[in-house]
């Protein structure tokens, strides 16, 4: 237990941070899997629409500090790799 005003300040910001940032690296990590899901079926159309929101939510993620703007690059490089060969 924090003995200080600011250390107790400290742990209650803290915990808000980290929900927030669970809760989007969780958004984040169901959008890219539901694409791949997609392409695992083979359902064109529905990997194209789950795709364009995966970039929305990942780019939002980059903005809020969320994720490196690096790691959402190579997770939207992963999933159109995969869109690509499943066209192919």
């Amino acid at each position: 237990m924090p003995n200080k005003k600011s250390a107790e300040r400290r742990v209650r910001i803290s915990e808000r941070n980290r929900l927030y940032n669970k809760y989007w690296t969780s958004r984040c990590k169901t959008a890219v899997k539901r694409v791949l899901e997609a392409v695992e079926a083979g359902s064109k159309d529905e990997a194209v629409k789950n795709f364009d929101a995966a970039q929305s939510v990942i780019d939002k993620a980059v903005v809020k500090g969320v994720m490196h703007k690096n790691t959402a690059a190579r997770r939207k490089e992963l999933m159109s790799r995969r869109m690509k060969a499943m066209n192919a």
